[in-house]
């Protein structure tokens, strides 16, 4: 089971900032989860919320603010971190090392994407790392648009915890997920994880900072587990036995 920093290593730095993801590397991470979202002004930013209220103490609305406006945000000192900010997904991606995976969340809940996915696409394909990527998203027609601009690229299917489950799980996930589906923890049961592994899917869930549902997860056949703290549930696990199930998605 790999274990993905969810916006990096976010119990310990400001989330989705490059502060977190070397953190993440320094906690001995396998990869990174993080936010991708189109601002005003056409740049991908790594950034989960729509307004940045919560990170920033700003009323921005993400996709409708410049880049070089959210360039200036402080998104550290809200969270109780030093001062940090939003970085570009270019910039998130140029600074990882060459062994670590990449979780690309598309932030978009509109059918209007902004240009979002053809433009993570261009990153991705321009970097040459296809092979150390899969691209989620809570939104089915972000998926289908990236089908069609980028079919070799890893799609994953996020399976909200809050719709109905079984559309999502057995009709949407199916037409969408190329690599993966990624439920809430809490909604992997031997028997939905056996299912999944039977279609041919890699199950990455979130968010677990618990050491013993990590080990109880990875026993499941999780392939990637995404915390909070990868460093503690790294530690955790260190000394259980090797894993079962399917192998992880290594980096090209």
């Amino acid at each position: 089971m790999l274990l993905l920093a969810h916006r990096g290593a976010s119990a310990d730095a400001p989330e989705n900032t490059l502060e977190a993801f070397t953190e993440a590397v320094r906690q001995g991470a396998d990869g990174v989860e993080l936010d991708a979202m189109a601002c005003g002004s056409g740049e991908v930013v790594v950034c989960h919320d729509e307004r940045l209220e919560r990170l920033a103490g700003q009323p921005w609305e993400v996709r409708t603010t410049p880049w070089w406006k959210l360039a200036r945000a402080d998104v550290g000192s809200s969270l109780g971190f030093a001062p940090a900010r939003i970085p570009l997904l270019e910039d998130v991606l140029d600074a990882l090392p060459a062994h670590f995976l990449i979780n690309i969340e598309l932030k978009c809940d509109r059918v209007d994407d902004g240009g979002l996915v053809a433009s993570v696409a261009r990153i991705v394909r321009e970097r040459d790392l296809a092979g150390r990527v899969v691209v989620s998203s809570f939104n089915p027609l972000c998926l289908f648009r990236l089908a069609a601009l980028a079919p070799t690229l890893r799609r994953g299917f996020l399976i909200d915890p809050d719709k109905a489950w079984a559309p999502q799980a057995y009709v949407v996930s199916p037409l969408v997920s190329s690599h993966s589906v990624h439920p809430f923890h809490e909604a992997c049961t031997p028997e939905r994880v056996a299912a999944w592994h039977e279609a041919g899917l890699r199950v990455a869930a979130w968010t677990v900072d618990d050491p013993r549902r990590a080990r109880a997860l990875r026993e499941l056949g999780v392939s990637y587990l995404i915390t909070n703290r990868p460093g503690r549930v790294r530690e955790a696990l260190r000394d259980a036995a090797p894993e079962a199930g399917p192998p992880g998605m290594t980096a090209a």
